[in-house]
């Protein structure tokens, strides 16, 4: 971010300025290891103009909820669409301590980076997005089974085991960066060293020990992986990680287990046998091991090859492994929606609620009856809460914004920066004409901002109560994206006033300075101007 908000003389007014607010680091991260694969059974044909499906119906009936079932697991068969833009240049960007610089996917890319909807139907094509929304997103496992060698080959160059190499060479770390582990005789055995890794032990552990190699968040070395997860980031709306798992032949690495994260499978080397049980918790809030005896038969069991792609819901029961005498298996797990239920949105968005309301109602401002906090018994206080929480309920119904002011600044803060090849200075220096009075102005990197309201975080300033703020994350660090680093919001905060016009930016796609709608002009040039010194708009 930059350093002054005073481009050619200019300053805009003093809540104006940018500011840095520490604040929690939310971290999602894959908990999944990559393993083999054997063919599906019990499939049923259906045909479609696009490809040929599969269905499978599970071994027995449960009484769950059916929509947690499993009812089938789609399996796809088919060749990927025509051929997108060409991927990047190859250059790296590494995590701390150095620079890393690994080979990139070369190449024309069979995904479509044009846009993050593009992006994302080129990701699960052929299946199309409404239907994947409507029939499998929170529901039920998807199976594409792709055969299409250039997409193989595209997947093959996303991470290989050869990249660990080179990547050990420019420094990195057991736990921090790799986890080396193996799942035996019911038991996870994990055989981490301390310090940084050496590519020649970390071999020896895979070769000898069986050991799964487990790297955490490559979006950090391999350009192409930033530039997919950066769009996806922008698509949901929500973090996305990502893990690489390397398995040798007859090994698995993770216990049977379920997370709290929605998954997408691709896999990128040799072969992975997968078996899927029904959630036991379904759309799980956190990550647990399952007992084998406990989980029954498995709904579901493939192999996954080059080019192959898989989903499922958080709180599926998986394990995988990778099948005797074939080469090693590689995998790509990513990873999306961790803590972004109706249940978090509605913790974060009721206490801007409540302090609204606050203010208006005398009755949230009374005080709690004495000793209240030393009683046992609470029947009268829920009483009493009930009707507050009715009262909230109908205020809600009449208003028009909701703001969720902690999730919002934690996505902004943590997510990745833009994907670029070239000089990173359009993302942190304001370029093009200074816009004046005059000028019609558009908003930029749109996908990298959000706008919302909360409380006022300077204590200096007691005169503003709710305040607008801006987040982006032009600036945010690509080599730190995911690891649970101490992270800093990038930003504006503007007084409340503001709210409308920083609305007319936001919903045209160009507009006069002049008319926003905004009291002075000295207000209109400020608001201007903040936005162009960080980088969020350009006159047009």
């Amino acid at each position: 971010m930059s350093d002054s908000l005073e481009p050619h003389g200019l300053q805009p007014a003093r809540l104006l300025c940018p500011w840095n607010f520490p604040s929690k680091n939310t971290v999602v991260c894959c908990h999944f290891l990559l393993q083999e694969s054997s063919q599906p059974r019990d499939w049923t044909w259906v045909s479609h103009t696009a490809g040929v499906f599969f269905t499978t119906e599970p071994p027995g009936k449960s009484s769950r909820d059916s929509r947690f079932a499993f009812p089938h697991c789609l399996v796809l068969k088919t060749a990927m669409p025509k051929k997108a833009r060409p991927a990047g240049d190859g250059k790296e960007e590494g995590p701390v301590p150095k620079q890393v610089k690994v080979e990139a996917a070369c190449g024309p890319s069979p995904l479509n980076f044009d846009s993050p909807s593009g992006l994302f139907e080129s990701f699960i094509s052929p299946i199309q997005t409404e239907t994947f929304f409507k029939e499998f997103w929170e529901q039920k496992p998807l199976l594409i089974q792709r055969d299409d060698p250039a997409l193989a080959t595209y997947y093959q160059s996303l991470f290989r085991l050869s990249d660990l190499e080179s990547l050990c060479s420019w420094g990195i770390y057991y736990g921090r960066d790799v986890n080396v582990c193996r799942y035996v005789q019911g038991k996870k055995k994990v055989f981490n060293k301390d310090g940084r890794v050496h590519f020649l032990q970390l071999r020896q552990d895979f070769d000898q020990k069986r050991a799964t190699i487990q790297f955490h968040q490559p979006q950090r070395f391999k350009d192409e992986l930033w530039r997919v997860q950066e769009k996806l980031e922008c698509y949901f709306g929500s973090l996305v990680g990502s893990n690489v798992y390397i398995t040798p032949a007859g090994a698995q690495g993770l216990p049977p287990h379920y997370d709290d994260v929605e998954v997408f499978i691709l896999q990128l080397e040799g072969e992975k046998h997968w078996r899927l049980y029904q959630p036991t918790v379904p759309l799980a809030r956190e990550y647990s091991v399952e007992a084998e005896d406990r989980i029954g038969r498995p709904t579901h069991e493939f192999t996954l090859k080059p080019g192959d792609l898989l989903y499922f819901p958080r709180g599926t029961i998986h394990q995988a492994d990778t099948p005797e005498g074939l080469a090693h298996s590689t995998h790509l797990t990513i990873s999306t929606y961790q803590r972004s239920s109706w249940g978090d949105f509605l913790l974060d968005t009721i206490s801007g609620l409540v302090f609204d309301t606050a203010k208006a109602d005398v009755a949230l401002r009374a005080g709690i009856p004495r000793q209240l906090l030393l009683q046992v018994e609470s029947t009268a206080v829920a009483t009493k809460l009930s009707g507050f929480l009715r009262m909230l309920a109908d205020r809600m119904e009449g208003t028009k914004e909701l703001h969720s002011p902690d999730m919002k600044e934690d996505f902004a803060m943590n997510r990745l920066p833009p994907y670029y090849t070239g000089d990173r200075a359009e993302l942190v220096v304001p370029g093009g004409e200074l816009p004046g009075l005059d000028s019609t102005v558009r908003l930029q990197f749109r996908d990298h901002v959000v706008l919302t309201v909360g409380p006022n975080q300077d204590l200096s300033d007691e005169t503003q109560g709710r305040m607008v703020y801006v987040y982006h994350s032009l600036q945010n660090r690509r080599d730190t994206h995911m690891m649970g680093n101490e992270t800093e919001s990038h930003g504006l905060r503007f007084p409340l006033s503001y709210m409308d016009a920083l609305k007319q930016i936001w919903n045209s796609s160009a507009i006069s300075v002049k008319d926003l709608k905004l009291t002075t002009d000295e207000e209109k040039q400020n608001l201007v101007l903040s936005l162009w010194t960080e980088c969020l708009i350009q006159v047009v």
